[in-house]
């Protein structure tokens, strides 16, 4: 579809614009927590994410995740000579690395590997990947929302 003469996008490309967010932010981890199978019957989450495993697992992806990609970035800043653009800053950074604990699909692919011998640790691993998942995008939100906020008050 092509945008009618007034218009600055095209019917489908604002409906796109649209419900994208649907589809990324709920739709799609909807479809990912299905997918992964993991069968709450008789489990009681907040029990199970108090295990050593479910720690480590939350830790990791929300915390540890976060702290790779800055400081994988700071380390390519400092010892390559590389520097940011003017218009990033490393709170710009910090929040793209809290994305980072979203990823879920390799988490929960290595979960099945891991522990396909015990069917309680699955649970509870995959519990706790979607758990850090769902943690990491809440706060990915607040944090690429305050960005945007800031730079659109800068930028005008």
């Amino acid at each position: 579809m092509k945008p009618d003469p007034g218009e600055e996008a095209a019917p489908a490309e604002r409906l796109q614009h649209r419900f994208h967010p649907l589809s990324a932010g709920v739709c799609v981890p909807l479809f990912a927590f299905f997918a992964a199978g993991v069968s709450l019957a008789g489990v009681q989450p907040l029990e199970a994410l108090t295990e050593p495993l479910a720690l480590g697992i939350l830790v990791g992806l929300v915390i540890g995740k976060p702290i790779g990609v800055v400081g994988g970035a700071w380390v390519v800043t400092r010892f390559r000579g590389v520097q940011l653009v003017d218009v990033l800053s490393w709170r710009d950074i910090s929040a793209v690395g809290i994305v980072a604990g979203v990823g879920f699909t390799v988490s929960l692919l290595i979960t099945e590997l891991a522990f396909e011998e015990s069917a309680t640790l699955m649970t509870d691993a995959k519990l706790a990947v979607l758990t850090a998942s769902v943690v990491s995008a809440a706060l990915a939100s607040i944090a690429l929302v305050r960005r945007g906020r800031h730079h659109d008050a800068n930028s005008g």
